[in-house]
C-alpha cells in the first residue's frame, strides 16, 4: 500500500498528467485519447502515454468502447479511460477516516439508542472481516505486521509485543480520545480474530504521538 501511495504521488507530479487525470474525473464518462489530448492541448500520442501511466498506478481504468453517438464502421474500437474509485486522499502518515466513518454510520443505523455500544460491535466486526480477507501465510507476528502496515498503523516489534507508531485516526483521537481509542482497540482485536489469532490481544497502552493500541502475542 505504501509503494502504491508513492507511485500515485509520483504520477501526479507531472502537471500534464495531473491535468489529464482531473479532466477525466470531471467528465464522468469514458473519454478517448483524442478527447483528452484536445482538452489539455497536447498531441494524441503524448496523451496516450500519460493516460496509460495513470492506468498503471490504478488512478484510471481503460477499455475499448465505441462512442454511442458516433457509430463506427471499419477500424479499431477506440481505447477509452475513466476514473477509478471515489478519488484520492493522500496523507503522510496515512489516515483512514473512512474506517471510522463506516463504523459510526453502521452503528447509528444498527442502534441509534446506544450508538457507542453499537460502534464497538461494528468496529470489532469490521476488523474481523478485514482480517479474514487478509494474508494468513507465515508466522503470526508477520501476519499481524502485514495487516497493520496495510492499514497505515506503521507497526514495529517492541520486545515480544507489536507497537504502532501511527494512529490512522489521529486528529479524531485527539478530539474524542475515549471514543476513538476504544473503537481502535476493538477494531484491532477484531482484526486479530479475523487473522485466526484469537489468543493474541489488543490492549490500550497510549503513547504520545503514536497509536494507543499495543498487540500482545499468543
Amino acid at each position: 500500500m505504501a509503494d502504491q501511495t508513492w507511485q500515485v504521488v509520483a504520477a501526479l507530479v507531472d502537471p500534464v498528467r495531473r491535468s489529464l487525470y482531473e479532466y477525466v474525473r470531471r467528465e464522468g464518462r469514458p473519454v478517448t485519447r483524442e478527447d483528452a489530448a484536445a482538452a489539455v492541448d497536447i498531441s494524441r500520442g503524448l496523451a496516450a502515454f500519460h493516460l496509460d501511466k495513470l492506468v498503471e498506478v490504478g488512478m484510471l481504468r481503460a477499455h475499448y468502447e465505441a462512442p454511442t453517438e458516433q457509430p463506427r464502421g471499419r477500424g479499431r474500437t477506440p481505447k477509452v479511460y475513466e476514473a477509478t474509485g471515489d478519488g484520492l486522499n493522500l496523507t503522510v502518515p496515512p489516515r483512514r477516516y473512512e474506517l471510522v466513518a463506516t463504523i459510526l454510520a453502521d452503528a447509528v443505523a444498527a442502534d441509534a439508542t446506544d450508538a457507542a455500544a453499537a460502534a464497538r460491535e461494528q468496529a470489532a466486526a469490521l476488523g474481523h472481516a478485514i482480517g479474514a480477507a487478509g494474508d494468513r501465510t507465515g508466522r503470526a507476528a508477520d501476519r499481524v505486521a502485514r495487516a497493520l502496515a496495510d492499514l497505515g498503523y506503521e507497526p514495529r516489534p517492541d520486545g515480544e509485543d507489536i507497537v504502532m507508531d501511527n494512529c490512522p485516526f489521529h486528529p479524531l483521537a485527539q478530539r474524542h480520545t475515549a471514543l476513538i481509542c476504544g473503537l481502535n482497540r476493538e477494531f484491532v482485536a477484531g482484526l486479530l480474530g479475523g487473522l485466526g489469532l484469537d489468543a493474541s490481544s489488543a490492549e490500550l497502552r497510549p503513547r504520545p504521538g503514536a497509536c494507543c493500541v499495543r498487540v500482545r502475542p499468543q
